[in-house]
């Protein structure tokens, strides 16, 4: 039986090993936490609609339920060479037949992005919003600054959704507080038209949205720095702001970026169609830590890191003569397909190279994420069967 190592217990790496270890392999996932954390589900953190416990997945019991091995434990360097990688408490490992590599990735760092907060960040760094957040109410009144970057390098390591979520559903909780006319709520992005990768009906839709909600929207400026109380813009723009959320774009894992794997210039693995590492045979990559090919409007989302996991699994079980077949790609399964949601209701975001659209979904939009969250869970129990 051959020995995969999957690094990373993010949702690409976590379904990796899953897939493997319906392939028969004999499969070790190490992660740095004990525990996958939910992003999806986490923007309802700040609002308190949900705790921080309940964003979390202990990887032991997925592990148990799974049949695969768990190693808590940070991986610091990867030889591809050596077909080997180091970790911080126990050293080096050279004992796999197969090493895939789901680190997930560091984000760009801004002048100043210390006095900001990111809703892709740590969970602790989640908790922090909430805190900040729960401040301003106590007070009565207050500015919040909502805002993302892009990577000029990696035009596909963008995170705008949650943080569009987050700030809709901070919108709707204040209203329902009764105090939003008391709080002045700014949008942000450097580029000119956030969004667009969704098509042009959806941003003029995103546009009626924040205009309902009297949010401002500033955008198609670069960002500056950010001070402890605003964000300052190319052109000396202002922003004032109590409290700053932010998600920088996507850059390389720093362990990718060291290490001597095929990589962009941007430090992300370059990735065959079939998710192999360029240049190496028995090496692998899945979700946000490689470089994703294909149209413009592309974007790294969850469900396509886990697609990857899955034609990992089938291609490494092919080649190994496990099963027939031929090998698949990632590239055909490239979309964008989201329930954005905005606390009292939601929006079925979808892009392919045919269809474009924003479906908006009023009160049963925002049933339908809470319903995913628990599918979630169960399903990486091995309590309800993958929904693909």
């Amino acid at each position: 039986m051959k020995k995969i190592a999957v690094l990373g217990g993010g949702i690409g790496g976590v379904e990796t090993a899953i897939a493997l270890k319906k392939e028969g392999f004999n499969v070790e996932l190490f992660s740095d936490r004990e525990y996958l954390f939910v992003y999806p589900i986490s923007i309802w953190i700040p609002t308190g609609e949900i705790t921080l416990e309940k964003a979390k997945i202990p990887l032991e019991e997925i592990a148990r339920a799974r049949g695969f091995k768990l190693t808590v434990d940070k991986v610091v360097e990867i030889s591809g060479k050596n077909s080997s990688f180091t970790l911080e408490k126990t050293g080096k490992r050279d004992d796999f037949d197969y090493i895939v590599v789901a680190l997930g990735q560091t984000k760009l760092k801004h002048k100043g992005i210390e006095n900001t907060l990111s809703v892709c960040g740590s969970p602790e760094e989640i908790l922090q919003i909430k805190s900040r957040l729960d401040s301003l109410i106590t007070k009565g009144k207050g500015k919040i600054a909502f805002g993302f970057g892009g990577n000029p390098k990696a035009t596909e390591a963008v995170r705008g959704g949650p943080v569009f979520e987050v700030m809709f559903n901070v919108h709707n909780y204040l209203k329902k507080l009764g105090i939003r006319e008391n709080f002045e709520i700014t949008f942000f992005a450097p580029m000119p038209k956030p969004g667009a990768r969704l098509g042009e009906k959806a941003l003029k839709m995103m546009d009626m949205m924040l205009k309902k909600m009297n949010i401002k929207k500033i955008t198609g400026k670069k960002i500056k720095e950010f001070t402890q109380n605003s964000v300052v813009l190319e052109d000396d723009t202002v922003i004032q702001a109590d409290l700053i959320v932010f998600t920088p774009a996507g850059d390389g894992h720093p362990v990718v970026k060291s290490s001597d794997l095929t990589k962009t210039e941007a430090g992300f693995l370059k990735i065959e169609d079939t998710c192999q590492v360029v240049g190496f045979d028995n090496i692998y990559g899945v979700g946000d830590s490689t470089s994703i090919d294909g149209p413009d409007w592309r974007a790294k989302q969850g469900h396509l890191a886990e697609m990857m996991g899955m034609i990992t699994a089938h291609n490494i079980a092919v080649k190994e003569g496990i099963k027939t077949g031929k090998l698949k790609g990632y590239k055909e399964h490239i979309n964008i397909m989201c329930l954005m949601d905005t606390g009292n209701g939601g929006a079925l975001a979808y892009r392919s190279d045919s269809k474009a659209m924003l479906l908006p979904m009023p009160v049963v939009g925002h049933l339908m994420k809470k319903a995913w969250g628990v599918y979630y869970r169960l399903n990486k129990l091995g309590k309800v069967p993958k929904i693909i």
